[in-house]
């Protein structure tokens, strides 16, 4: 979960809106979560407005993605 809680620092920011989604629970979300991992339910993976995906990212990486967003 270590990943998880980097992810969720790196991106609770003012004006950064996200939601966090459980694939497990909503439907449709895990096939996307499979599309961008090669077939894995791999998480987290954060899905970004541009439509670009990235899956277990240091802050550092959420960081420099929001930058150029």
């Amino acid at each position: 979960m270590w990943l998880l809680q980097e992810a969720k620092v790196a991106i609770s920011r003012p004006g950064i809106s996200f939601e966090e989604i459980n694939i497990e629970e909503v439907a449709g979300t895990a096939e996307i979560v499979e599309k961008v991992n090669g077939g894995n339910q791999t998480v987290p993976t954060l899905v970004f407005s541009d439509g670009s995906a990235m899956t277990n990212p240091s802050a550092k990486q959420v960081q420099e993605k929001l930058a150029s967003l």
